[in-house]
């Protein structure tokens, strides 16, 4: 008999962030809003239970001391990295992404260095970076076209884990009815996902209030200029979105981490159990996906809470 677990993996756990470390610890953040909290577990399922230390505490007052949102954790060059947004508690155009870097082996050891904020063309928030062919690349949602719409997606290349250099290109703008569903226009949330080839964008549309909120994709050939906005092909509707018959509701704003035996793909997301909650409800949830025959995600349908699902492949 297999062993199963329940979603939700955490109640209160909005904008997760799960990364699967080379030494097979899972690393895991959701936003909190007044500090910046990191957990630790040898397996997905099990993970709020798992090691867990406040990293950072802002500064009462200041450019970063609130709305701390969306946190992520990254190795970088043998160095940890965490890009969180946070503003001065006035309004989105004071929102920025700042960067934290600790130069010891274990994360929940040694000193976390404040390198300041990420010098992107617009304000915004979600930040996110990745690594293709030898370059660091930046993504993030930015603010560059309010009022037309409330943000989108824009990448620009790096020149170390907290600088950007050139061009902030718009890569995503939130113009078909399904991103524009809660009152505003919104494309948030981007992550990247390979595979067989191809480099997918992964991001959320509409507002996270809304049972409406969703997943979006960008695809591009990993062999194309990443830098061009040409590159990337939009797929014309979500590719994850709320199911009435399961009771879940605006899942969204995501990551994606290998199973512990790196057989299987899994999304965790959030998502809420009740028809126009809003986004004090968000819980963090996990479920496998697989991909169809042409190598694209398919991340099928969220599945109900309470539910038994057979857990990870290795845990």
């Amino acid at each position: 008999m297999s062993k199963t677990f329940v979603n939700p993996l955490l109640v209160h756990g909005a904008d997760p962030w799960m990364y699967k470390h080379e030494d097979g610890s899972y690393y895991f953040m959701v936003t909190r809003r007044n500090r910046l909290d990191l957990w630790r577990s040898d397996n997905i399922t099990n993970i709020a239970n798992g090691d867990k230390k406040t990293i950072w505490i802002p500064e009462e007052t200041g450019i970063n001391s609130n709305n701390l949102w969306a946190p992520e954790i990254h190795y970088i060059n043998k160095k940890w990295y965490v890009y969180y947004t946070a503003n001065d508690g006035g309004g989105d155009s004071t929102r920025k992404i700042f960067v934290l870097e600790n130069e010891e082996e274990d994360p929940f050891e040694g000193t976390w260095t404040d390198k300041g904020f990420i010098n992107t063309e617009y304000a915004g928030l979600d930040g996110t970076v990745f690594e293709h062919m030898g370059s660091l690349f930046f993504l993030y949602a930015g603010y560059g076209h309010f009022p037309e719409y409330g943000s989108a997606i824009y990448m620009a290349k790096m020149i170390n884990p907290w600088t950007l250099e050139g061009e902030n290109v718009l890569l995503s703008a939130p113009t078909d009815p399904w991103e524009l569903q809660g009152g505003m226009a919104i494309n948030e949330g981007p992550v990247i996902l390979k595979n067989n080839g191809k480099i997918f964008l992964v991001f959320s549309a509409s507002t996270c209030w809304s049972d409406d909120y969703s997943l979006g994709l960008l695809t591009c050939s990993e062999q194309d200029n990443l830098m061009n906005p040409k590159s990337w092909i939009k797929t014309e509707s979500p590719v994850f979105q709320k199911s009435l018959e399961n009771e879940v509701f605006g899942p969204g704003h995501n990551s994606f981490v290998k199973s512990p035996d790196g057989k299987e793909d899994w999304i965790i997301y959030h998502a809420i159990s009740v028809s126009g909650a809003g986004s004090a409800h968000r819980s963090t949830r996990a479920q496998k996906f697989g991909w169809d025959e042409q190598g694209n995600p398919d991340f099928g349908i969220p599945v109900p809470i309470d539910q038994p699902i057979d857990v990870p492949s290795g845990e």
